[in-house]
């Protein structure tokens, strides 16, 4: 079977939804889900039967969404069901996903295996692909793992376990998911005291120490991010105060916070974190610039390219030229070419928020090999991580965030996955 483009599997009855979702947010969800099959009277489109057919489809799927809202005010959640309707729209037999929930809560993540299951019991086939073992033990029945290009295993899921499962994607057995070899941590790097931000903080304090790894846990919007982009001056603060390294820190905005030894990594690498059409050079090297790299007042072109490829080398980043576009590498690279960015102006404090989001078990370990490494040399790291076994597994001290505020605090002894969820959830666990 060969196909000339997506509209010949579409009509073979084959769908896909992307990883990165391509609806259009300035259009209602009828018009997204029936977008380049407009159905008309005559000449003119037929809005109200659109609406109607989509609500039916959305019906389908159990959600209750307005069609007429529009796509840009829907959670990614809604969204990725907007998108499984509109593949439903045009009768696939087989529906394939692309790492469906590398961006959704617990709860949208509930209801998408929902919809899944749905789906399966009415004839639909699905292609679910996900770096997310668990995931795959609890819904996939046959397996097909793929490494390069090249099918490296296949079988029944009962033919597989987490060790082997892995020995196939990454090439090696990934002994320690979770490499941290924990010491007692040094001076205080960073104190924060008491900073709010009406409607989306209130009175968060917390240390981090020199060595020392600190999770960050919580249910989206519970003000873990909106804490780190404070902390490096994006976001303004109404109150508190922020140490760094001993003197406080202004916040007026993140250069100060850049030249004073601390950097975050966003959480969306793709639109905050990394400059998609420029080249992996061009992204690795593009905060050192603002510290040296130059002769005089022009770029040392020569001395750009050996800091770069020092880069790719350090980090294990897999391309064929430090002049490839970023884009072009896998979701594990990018995000080592964004941290590698952060790490080339060499800071005391690093933010990695999901640092390990959306890639895959292989890459998983040498990113946090990497963070291990760091703290042995002496940097504090603060991880805000939506994977709980990501958090219990690297952290030397776990913070829960809910509602804007520190709900409870962990040693690494007492940290449990029970208690943080509890705490997230409101549960009344404090911790020590």
């Amino acid at each position: 079977m060969a196909w000339s483009g997506p509209g010949d599997a579409l009509r073979a009855g084959v769908g896909i939804i992307h990883q990165e979702l391509s609806l259009a947010p300035h259009l209602s969800v009828a018009q997204n889900i029936f977008l380049g099959r407009e159905l008309r009277r005559g000449v003119f489109v037929d809005s109200r039967r659109m609406r109607e057919m989509a609500k039916d489809l959305l019906a389908h799927l159990r959600c209750d969404i307005d069609p007429d809202r529009t796509a840009g005010e829907l959670s990614t959640g809604e969204q990725q069901l907007v998108e499984i309707a509109k593949a439903l729209s045009q009768k696939v037999s087989i529906l394939a996903l692309d790492v469906p929930t590398s961006s959704l809560s617990a709860r949208e993540t509930e209801n998408l295996f929902r919809v899944i299951d749905d789906l399966k019991s009415r004839g639909v086939g699905i292609i679910y692909i996900s770096h997310r073992l668990e995931e795959i033990f609890a819904h996939a029945d046959r397996v097909t793992v793929l490494r390069d290009g090249e099918v490296t295993g296949r079988g029944a899921i009962g033919d597989f376990d987490s060790s082997s499962m892995v020995a196939c994607m990454v090439g090696r057995r990934v002994e320690v998911l979770f490499p941290r070899s924990f010491r007692d941590p040094g001076e205080v790097l960073l104190e924060v005291r008491g900073i709010s931000r009406r409607g989306v903080l209130r009175d968060v304090s917390f240390e981090l120490r020199e060595g020392e790894i600190v999770g960050v846990a919580g249910l989206v919007g519970s003000g873990r991010t909106e804490t780190a982009r404070c902390l490096v001056g994006l976001d303004p603060v109404d109150g508190g105060e922020v140490n760094l390294v001993g003197g406080a820190l202004a916040l007026r905005g993140p250069r100060e916070t850049l030249d004073r030894g601390m950097v975050l990594v966003p959480e969306d690498r793709k639109r905050q974190g990394l400059f998609l059409n420029r080249s992996i050079r061009d992204n690795a090297t593009a905060m050192e610039l603002l510290h040296g790299l130059r002769r005089g007042p022009f770029v040392d072109r020569e001395k750009r390219d050996e800091a770069a490829r020092r880069h790719v080398r350090n980090f294990s980043v897999k391309c064929r030229d430090i002049f490839d576009p970023v884009f072009a590498l896998s979701g594990g690279n990018q995000q080592k070419v964004a941290i590698a960015k952060g790490l080339a102006v060499a800071p005391r404090v690093l933010i990695l928020d999901e640092p390990t989001r959306g890639v895959d078990v292989g890459a998983r370990a040498e990113i946090h090999e990497i963070m291990n490494d760091l703290v042995h040399r002496g940097m504090g790291i603060l991880m805000i991580s939506s994977d709980l076994p990501e958090v219990l597994g690297m952290s030397d001290r776990v913070l829960v965030f809910r509602h804007g505020g520190i709900a409870a605090s962990f040693d690494r002894g007492d940290a449990t996955g029970e208690k943080v969820m509890l705490a997230a959830a409101g549960g009344g666990v404090h911790g020590g």
